[in-house]
C-alpha cells in the first residue's frame, strides 16, 4: 500500500497578509496587502493556573484557564515600499505630497490615536491560515552597520488570534510590484545636515510605550491598547574620539540627529530626531586595536515631535 506523503509546513512557503482595521479588533475582509517578512513570533497563547484546592485528598484538581496573550516580534525588511505600512502602524497616517510616481510620506510621532491591524499568517502547503487581530505597534528597532541585511524588529501587542482554517480570510490580496531593500552600505548618520564620520555601528528604537487595557472580558482577551509617551533612544559605536557626538556629552547641548538610507533622489528613508542628548562616556582601551566608544542617546521633543520618519518612493498613499 502506498504511503500518503505527510504535508509539512516550511517557512519558505509562509505568507503574511496585513490590513488596517476600521475598529479595534474588528477583522477586515478586504484591503489586505502581501507583506515581506524575515521571521515572526506572533500568535495567541493561553496558559493554565494550577489548582490550589485542599481537603479532597492528594490528587490534584483540574487547572483553570488563564488569560489570552498575543505579544510577539515581527522582523521585516527595511524596503522602499512595504515599510510604509509598518510606519503607519507605529506613527499613524502620514502627510503625503508629490505626484507622477514620486511621493514623500512624512510620519510624525505623538499621534493621539494609532491604528490597529489584522495580520494573517498562512501556511498554504498544509493548508493552515490564522489571523492575529487587534495588533498595535509598540517598539520598532533598527540596527545600522557597514554590511549585512537591513531589517526592522517590530514588537507588537495584539488582542487575539483566530483558530486555524484551511482557506485564507484575506480575500483578494494586493501585492507590491517588487521588493527592493535599502542597503546597509548606503546608510548615513547625520548631525543636522552634516554626515558624522567614524560611526562603526548604530541602533535606534522608536517606542509608543503601549499600555494594555486589561479589564475583565468574557473572552479572556484585553480590551484595547492605549498609546503612552513616545520615545526615541539608541546607541552608537564611534571610532572618532573627536566626534561632535562625543563633544555633545561634554557640553550637554542637544544635537539634531538623522539616520537614513537612499537609493536615489526619489527613493529614501530617514528617521529624524530634533533634540538628542548624549552622555559623557569613558575612553576605555581594551587592547592594541582601534579605540572605540559606545555612546547611548535619548531624544527629547521639539514642538511635540520626538521623531519624524520621511519615506520617499513611488507609492501614492498608505
Amino acid at each position: 500500500m502506498a504511503v500518503t506523503p505527510t504535508k509539512r509546513a516550511r517557512g519558505a512557503d509562509a505568507l503574511l497578509n496585513a490590513s488596517f482595521e476600521t475598529g479595534y479588533g474588528t477583522q477586515p475582509t478586504t484591503g489586505f496587502q502581501r507583506q515581506p517578512f524575515v521571521s515572526h513570533q506572533l500568535g495567541a497563547t493561553q496558559g493554565w493556573i494550577e489548582s490550589d484546592l485542599l481537603g479532597q485528598g492528594r490528587a490534584p484538581f483540574d487547572p483553570t484557564e488563564d488569560v489570552v496573550v498575543n505579544d510577539g516580534n515581527l522582523v521585516v525588511p527595511v524596503d522602499t515600499r512595504a515599510i510604509g505600512m509598518w510606519l503607519k502602524l507605529f506613527f499613524g497616517d502620514p502627510a503625503t505630497t508629490g505626484s507622477a510616481g514620486s511621493f514623500t510620506h512624512e510620519f510624525l510621532s505623538g499621534a493621539q490615536e494609532l491604528p490597529s491591524m489584522s495580520i494573517e499568517v498562512g501556511l498554504p502547503t498544509i493548508p493552515s491560515f490564522t489571523t492575529n487581530y487587534g495588533m498595535r505597534g509598540n517598539t520598532m528597532q533598527v540596527g545600522m552597520q557597514r554590511t549585512g541585511l537591513l531589517n526592522a524588529t517590530l514588537a507588537l501587542i495584539g488582542k487575539g488570534e483566530t483558530a486555524a482554517q484551511g482557506t485564507s480570510r484575506a480575500g483578494t490580496v494586493a501585492t507590491y510590484p517588487n521588493i527592493q531593500r535599502f542597503a546597509q552600505a548606503r546608510g548615513a548618520v547625520k548631525q543636522g545636515s552634516t554626515i558624522v564620520g567614524g560611526v562603526a555601528s548604530a541602533q535606534f528604537t522608536y517606542s509608543n510605550a503601549l499600555d494594555k487595557v486589561e479589564t475583565i472580558q468574557p473572552d479572556g482577551e484585553i480590551e484595547d491598547v492605549d498609546p503612552g509617551m513616545p520615545s526615541f533612544t539608541g546607541s552608537l559605536v564611534l571610532r572618532d574620539l573627536a566626534s561632535p557626538l562625543v563633544a555633545a556629552g561634554i557640553d550637554k547641548t542637544p544635537r539634531a540627529l538623522e539616520f537614513g538610507w537612499a537609493i536615489n533622489a526619489t527613493t529614501s528613508l530617514i528617521f529624524k530626531a530634533p533634540r538628542v542628548f548624549f552622555p559623557r562616556v569613558k575612553r576605555a582601551i581594551d587592547g592594541p586595536a582601534g579605540i572605540q566608544q559606545s555612546v547611548d542617546f535619548i531624544a527629547s521633543s521639539e514642538a511635540g515631535i520626538v521623531c519624524t520618519a520621511i519615506l520617499k518612493n513611488d507609492v501614492p498613499d498608505y
